[in-house]
């Protein structure tokens, strides 16, 4: 039986989908882009309001929703028991993913073109990194939970490598100026990255409800008589 905190990737998932082309729908009919030139870059579609202000809070909720989720992911591979280096590695990768996400809604392409360039590294290149880390950590760690049918490992793979090698053309192509093939493949990338944490319903499915644990610090000034921790289920 799956959890509800399994839907959570799944929204995400749709949310940012159909999120990002209806911001494209709203920069075509508002000719802030024209497909007769070349086929846009997200970013492009939403320069210019009203698909500015949509494209923000697209990507503000689903930065918000992929963050938990790289917290829950976290915490469900902590209780696995892997260490907590390369679990913290993996949680910062996917915090830093979800940040830059949010850069690139909010400081658009032709305001601050640096700010929005480190968002876009952050959500591509630290974004794959993150899901190759959750591929490595369950090939090197065979005694982790695999949830679901035998092929969703195989299929991270072929996904992640797909991407990485979307993003890595997406670069060539655009610094041999050819932009429609490059904007083609961003697009292409995002809805994989997309897919990748719509994957994650999987491995929620197990996880009925989430509790926050408040203990107080070893400097308190007034320790309880008891560690008695207070639970808030969320």
């Amino acid at each position: 039986m799956w959890g509800y905190l399994s839907l959570l990737p799944v929204f995400l998932a749709c949310w940012a989908i159909a999120g990002i082309w209806t911001v494209f729908s709203l920069a075509v009919v508002h000719k802030s882009v024209n497909l007769t030139e070349a086929f846009p870059y997200i970013s492009r579609c939403g320069n210019y309001p009203p698909e500015s202000c949509v494209f923000s809070q697209v990507l503000n909720v689903g930065a918000a929703m992929a963050a938990w989720i790289c917290i829950l992911r976290y915490h469900q591979l902590r209780d696995w028991g892997v260490g907590k280096c390369p679990n913290q590695m993996i949680l910062w990768t996917g915090l830093l993913c979800a940040l830059g996400t949010s850069i690139v809604g909010n400081f658009q392409e032709k305001n601050l073109r640096p700010v929005h360039l480190t968002g876009s590294f952050f959500a591509f290149f630290v974004g794959v990194l993150y899901f190759w880390l959750q591929v490595l950590l369950c090939w090197r760690m065979k005694s982790l939970p695999q949830p679901g049918a035998p092929w969703l490992g195989p299929l991270r793979l072929v996904l992640c490598s797909l991407c990485s090698i979307l993003i890595v053309t997406m670069v060539v192509l655009h610094v041999r100026s050819l932009r429609s093939a490059s904007a083609a493949c961003e697009w292409v990338a995002a809805m994989l990255l997309f897919i990748l944490f719509g994957l994650f319903a999987v491995d929620f499915s197990s996880l009925g409800r989430c509790t926050l644990h408040l203990q107080p610090g070893p400097n308190s000034l007034s320790p309880p008589a008891s560690p008695i921790s207070l639970q808030v289920p969320l």
